[in-house]
């Protein structure tokens, strides 16, 4: 029992980080590429400190074949003439750069591998954080259509406002009129009177109506 309670409380955890990925999930491909924008600048301070290591290597490895030519010349030189103890000296001196050339070679070659690899790497990120930009845009519009979809959807709901106001319109116009009660109250109070009582049998001919009507008028006219 209770682990069924466990795994239904880890679905409902689930369940419920999912809805608050989906509800700031804008938000969280923002925060997603400033965190890869700090890599790429990372990176790119890493390839630009490896370039420089590079570059120097390769400047101090100019500098050695430099010397190296220069003392081979010497040294040739001090043996042609004799001076097989300072050619000596010369020929020890030119071994040790060409071993110590060999060495930075060997960095170098190493720092170029490497250079090449991450400048690759930064290429490649640069490339993938430009797409996640246009993605993000195009989330952010998905995200608010969404977002005016679910608004209009509840809207258009039963117990919507839309709803609501076509009830209200629905009692405004079938309620009675007041006015049109008011006539009728009178209608029953004059009849309960009797006050109408003589109108009302003069309209059926017997005797003579007390109110002015329309032809009294017209019948005056012809007789002036």
């Amino acid at each position: 029992m209770f682990g069924t309670i466990r795994t239904l409380l880890t679905g409902a955890q689930a369940r419920s980080e999912e809805q608050l990925r989906v509800a700031y999930a804008p938000e969280l491909i923002e925060q997603k590429i400033r965190e890869a924008h700090d890599g790429l600048k990372a990176a790119k301070a890493a390839l630009a400190n490896l370039i420089q290591r590079e570059r120097s290597e390769l400047r101090q490895i100019q500098a050695l074949e430099g010397r190296v030519t220069d003392l081979m010349t010497r040294t040739k030189s001090a043996l042609d003439a004799g001076r097989e103890e300072l050619a000596g000296e010369g020929a020890e001196a030119i071994a040790a750069m060409e071993n110590e050339l060999a060495l930075r070679r060997d960095t170098a070659r190493r720092l170029e591998t490497r250079t090449l690899r991450l400048r690759q790497s930064v290429e490649a990120t640069n490339r993938r954080i430009i797409d996640l930009k246009q993605g993000a845009g195009l989330a952010r519009a998905v995200h608010r259509e969404q977002a005016i979809q679910a608004r209009l959807g509840n809207t258009l709901a039963s117990d919507s406002p839309i709803a609501e106001a076509e009830e209200l319109i629905a009692t405004i116009l079938t309620r009675d009129d007041p006015f049109e009660k008011g006539e009728i109250l009178r209608e029953i109070d004059r009849g309960l009177d009797r006050v109408d009582l003589g109108e009302r049998m003069a309209a059926e001919g017997f005797g003579k109506s007390t109110k002015i009507t329309a032809n009294d008028v017209l019948a005056r006219l012809q007789d002036n």
